[in-house]
């Protein structure tokens, strides 16, 4: 195994957060040798670290020189190169590999020191692939977030008055804004957390990541898309589900019962050993013989903007996108994965549909996390 350095916050660095399992808001050096580990850390950041990780070495900045450098009149930013390199030298790696997003200017100072530095991005994003049990823990309450706050959605789609142009809520139009800001607002109280969501209707809803916005209006889909993060660890949760109220148009009623069946169908196919380019596959056929285009059946270069416009999934932990890849590449799925499945048909102009949940990859099989009814009616 070789040795290994990341420098991050764990905010930011999913590779960081899985090494350092608690939020620390500033970068700094963590490394991975002969089976020990070690962090250079400031002294604001030492006691939390070291109550977290008592088995790693963890070098105060102090240690190391930190504040005759700054005495000495160098930037901060110098400061900082020297104090990691001699933290580096500390701990006795003379080579080693790095994530993609590794700083290039430390890599390039750590070379002028003899430090050898490559980068193996296989490595790190397999090393997150079989969630541990406290990422599962994680991952659940993240998912039941989402499942309160769109019950609060549903509830508020329920109770808007349809007999206008728009819903209207109390005595104002119902928006994807106000929604949004009630989701938020479960999210916190579930202890989870979202930067963005998908709350779109219309038009608007066959645009893949369009985040949704204005007033919502009777009879079109809307579509809810809610990736929230678990406070505690950093876990993400995805789940897509949409919703007409008033009547449902046939081309939607169509779109639902041919992406429910594709979940279901790809779901059930799911277990380990099984290539994501597999159930791309199940999926692309299944649409494909109802007459829709696919990213399996378009021409090359071709830009679909209706049909079966994107991948059928991807794996999620500390990303909300991260490996296994389900989509016209895939990986093979392990015991331990946690992944999305979210078939959806489209047309531009008019509207779309898509159905997500997020299923774990079992030792024989599969769990599907999500507990949420399919229904069109909200």
């Amino acid at each position: 195994m070789p040795d290994v350095l990341i420098y991050a916050d764990t905010l930011r660095s999913a590779d960081m957060r899985h090494a350092v399992p608690l939020a620390v808001p500033d970068a700094f050096l963590y490394a991975e040798r002969n089976g020990t580990r070690g962090a250079v850390v400031s002294s604001l950041e030492l006691p939390r670290i070291v109550a977290a990780l008592p088995e790693l070495q963890a070098i105060p900045r102090e240690e190391l020189g930190n504040d005759e450098l700054r005495r000495s009149g160098l930037p901060d930013s110098e400061v900082s190169l020297e104090v990691n390199a001699r933290g580096v030298e500390r701990l006795g790696i003379s080579s080693a590999v790095v994530p993609p997003d590794f700083p290039v200017e430390l890599a390039d100072f750590l070379r002028g020191r003899g430090v050898e530095i490559g980068v193996d991005r296989d490595l790190f994003e397999s090393r997150r692939r079989s969630k541990n049990a406290t990422e599962i823990e994680g991952l659940r309450r993240a998912q039941r977030a989402c499942e309160a706050a769109l019950d609060r959605a549903r509830e508020m789609l329920r109770s808007a008055d349809a007999s206008g142009e728009v819903l209207v809520l109390g005595v104002s139009p119902l928006t994807c804004e106000r929604i949004k800001v009630e989701i938020e607002r479960v999210f916190s109280e579930h202890g989870a957390s979202a930067d963005e969501m998908i709350v779109s209707h219309g038009p608007q809803s066959a645009i893949g990541h369009e985040m949704g916005s204005g007033a919502i209006r009777p009879n079109e889909p809307i579509v809810f898309d809610l990736f929230p993060r678990d406070r505690e660890t950093g876990v993400f949760s995805d789940m897509t589900r949409t919703y007409v109220v008033g009547e449902p148009p046939e081309e939607i009623l169509r779109y639902h019962e041919l992406c429910l069946r594709v979940l279901r169908e790809t779901t059930a196919a799911t277990r380990p050993g099984v290539n994501g380019k597999e159930l791309m596959r199940m999926a692309c056929d299944a649409f494909a013989a109802a007459g829709f285009k696919t990213p399996l059946t378009k021409e090359p270069g071709e830009v679909l903007d209706s049909g079966f416009i994107h991948g059928l999934g991807h794996g999620v932990g500390l990303e909300v996108h991260e490996r296994p890849w389900i989509s016209v590449s895939g990986d093979d799925f392990v015991a331990g994965d946690v992944i999305t499945i979210e078939p959806g048909l489209y047309r531009a102009g008019f509207g779309g549909l898509r159905l997500e949940d997020i299923v774990l990859v079992t030792e024989d099989g599969a769990e599907t996390i999500t507990d949420y009814p399919y229904d069109l009616a909200p």
